[in-house]
């Protein structure tokens, strides 16, 4: 595969480079990016032959938004895709005013070391999603955004406060206004972006969704979306963007750094998982990581994979892993051995 290999939305009308970009990095997950290495990241990017580049409110609280925008405000649309999502606002304190409760706790927010100083809210009324839309173009200050994700909708991020979210964006109109954008030719499609598979299977039964980010859920570690919803998806049209396909890190890890998984230190039992996948990815001399970043294109209903990177170089080995081959030899044996699923 090459990472400029086109996959089309059908629903949305659009088609997506086979590798995407996506900037939480950019915004400071886990450690600060410099100004320098956030734009040099883009530029590797555009020049990998990546077109398509999602971002969010969320990351950086709206640094990443300013920094995709300042980068392709100057480049030529024609061919680019650039996502981002809706439910969360940015907010400031001020006197006599505070944020409201709805102010953003969850499990999924892990700090942002060099982000903006705004609060996040979550809102995923009608007008927070209209309000989301504006807002989102001004910090990019781009002509046109492609696709819209609901971000972060379910009961795992939200927990008790799930239903009132939910309602907002069912019968308070957030679905509505996301419909009206698409129907107004101001996005070409819209879905969630989230960490849960059952948001999305919920979803598709109250809206008319086009694609969807799934971060997490579809991986070497964790194929729990293959039968709950990548079957449900393809019956549908209904693309599937994947992210987290490092699951937060530990795909990735060596020697003894830090091994995240789902933004916290990975258990046991994901450590003694990932060392198996290792020694058979070593044993077909194939690096762990490239078969990570590829393994979710293996189905149909995947139309393509984003990756964050916070350097050029990062950018560029993350490029190099996903167009290393892969002899199917590799498949087979962690099929065999239980380790994955076949598609």
């Amino acid at each position: 595969m090459k990472v400029s290999d086109m996959r089309p939305l059908k629903r949305a009308g659009l088609a997506l480079t086979a590798l995407g970009l996506g900037t939480a990095p950019l915004g400071g997950l886990y450690a600060p990016v410099a100004l320098a290495d956030a734009r040099a990241t883009i530029d590797a990017a555009l020049a990998a032959g990546i077109r398509h580049v999602d971002t969010a409110p969320m990351y950086g609280l709206g640094r990443a938004e300013h920094l995709v925008g300042e980068r392709l405000r100057e480049e030529d649309p024609a061919g680019l895709v650039v996502s981002t999502k809706v439910g969360r606002l940015m907010g400031v304190e001020r006197p006599g005013r505070p944020l409201p409760p709805e102010a953003a706790r969850n499990a999924f927010d892990s700090g942002w070391h060099n982000g903006l100083s705004f609060r996040e809210i979550f809102d995923y009324s009608y007008d927070a999603i209209l309000r989301s839309y504006d807002d989102s173009r001004q910090r990019t200050g781009l002509s046109k955004l492609d696709l819209l994700f609901v971000h972060d909708i379910g009961r795992v991020t939200h927990g008790e406060a799930h239903a009132h979210h939910w309602n907002a964006l069912t019968r308070g109109g957030g679905f509505r206004a996301l419909a009206e954008l698409r129907a107004a030719g101001l996005i070409a499609g819209f879905g969630l972006g989230v960490n849960e598979t059952g948001a999305i299977v919920e979803a598709m039964e109250e809206a008319d969704l086009d694609v969807c980010l799934l971060a997490g859920r579809y991986t070497l570690l964790d194929g729990s979306a293959a039968q709950a919803l990548l079957p449900k998806a393809l019956a549908r049209d209904v693309a599937l963007v994947m992210g987290g396909v490092l699951n937060s890190g530990i795909l990735a890890a060596t020697g003894s750094g830090r091994r995240t998984y789902d933004y916290v230190d990975a258990p046991p039992a994901i450590l003694a998982k990932a060392e198996a996948l290792e020694a058979e990815c070593r044993a077909f001399g194939v690096p762990r990581p490239a078969a990570a970043i590829q393994f979710p294109l293996r189905h149909p209903a995947t139309a393509n994979v984003v990756v964050g990177a916070r350097s050029a170089a990062e950018l560029r080995q993350a490029v190099a892993w996903f167009e290393q081959p892969i002899p199917d030899g590799l498949w087979r044996s962690l099929e065999n051995k239980g380790l994955i699923a076949a598609p």
